[in-house]
């Protein structure tokens, strides 16, 4: 239970430390806040995502350094049970991921154009500067926040019941529950989209021996996801994956399956380890 409250308070301690300095920077720079009945901190969406993209990031030192004070483990078998990223494996990945995640947000889009009163979108255009300003923010943090909430929901709470239980599948069920709750109440269909994804990607984990394809696979999506949000104007929708309506959904079911069992697939012949080697007698 150590490791569990010192996770909990690092945690703390790093969303503290990023609010602060964000304020101290705010102030030196003369941002300007957020309006008293708004959300966030800051005024400009970006600056605010930013933070928010920040403190999630904060996440990994957080989990790394509890598994090593108290886990009495290598902070790296949180990773992979090689005890680290295989960043080759992690390249192949992010190339897979994107083939399916864009054929996926494809299939919606289209989906969407045959939708009665569709609305792709209703904020302001940015102008180029502003966009690519933007994108170069978002593509910096985005990796690490997707990455630290796989270290945390697939890799530390799994291992965490794991210890307990003996089994990794009631931390896969029980960290994928609290995956989807971690992203807010929205609709029903978003809810189950998060807990459907979750399994599959608790199951990919187990099934490939480390993170790396959930970090891919997450990491796509939420770029997609926020690049087209900069690029129709809409970084100020603090809407999140628990808002997604019964075709995102309904796409999720096909999709997931798809990039999972086709990394599984791709792991096997490219002799990925799966387990965690023995050591000599």
């Amino acid at each position: 239970m150590g490791e569990f409250f010192l996770v909990l308070g690092l945690m703390v301690a790093g969303a503290i430390f990023v609010f602060v300095g964000s304020a101290v920077i705010g102030l030196l720079l003369d941002l300007e806040w957020a309006a008293d009945d708004g959300d966030g901190i800051f005024a400009d969406p970006l600056v605010d995502n930013a933070v928010l993209l920040m403190v999630l990031a904060s996440w990994i030192p957080a989990v790394l350094v509890a598994v090593r004070v108290c886990g009495k483990r290598p902070a790296g078998t949180l990773a992979s049970v090689t005890g680290r990223l295989r960043w080759g494996w992690l390249g192949w990945c992010f190339g897979l991921a994107a083939v399916v995640l864009v054929l996926q947000n494809l299939v919606l889009i289209f989906w969407s154009l045959f939708q009665d009163g569709s609305e792709m979108t209703s904020g302001k255009t940015p102008g180029w500067a502003e966009l690519f300003l933007s994108l170069l923010v978002l593509w910096a943090l985005v990796p690490f926040q997707a990455a630290a909430e796989e270290f945390v929901f697939r890799g530390w709470l799994v291992q965490l019941f794991g210890g307990f239980l003996r089994s990794p599948w009631p931390g896969v069920a029980v960290a994928s529950l609290l995956f989807a709750l971690a992203h807010g109440f929205g609709e029903l269909s978003g809810f189950l989209l998060l807990c459907y994804s979750a399994a599959w990607w608790g199951w990919l984990t187990i099934r490939t021996g480390g993170l790396e394809a959930v970090i891919a696979v997450h990491t796509v999506n939420n770029l997609i996801a926020f690049s087209i949000s900069a690029v129709f104007g809409e970084l100020a929708d603090d809407s999140t994956a628990a808002d997604a309506p019964w075709e995102a959904f309904a796409a999720e079911l096909v999709f997931a399956p798809v990039f999972c069992l086709a990394v599984a697939r791709l792991a096997r012949r490219r002799g990925v380890v799966a387990r965690t080697p023995s050591l000599p007698a």
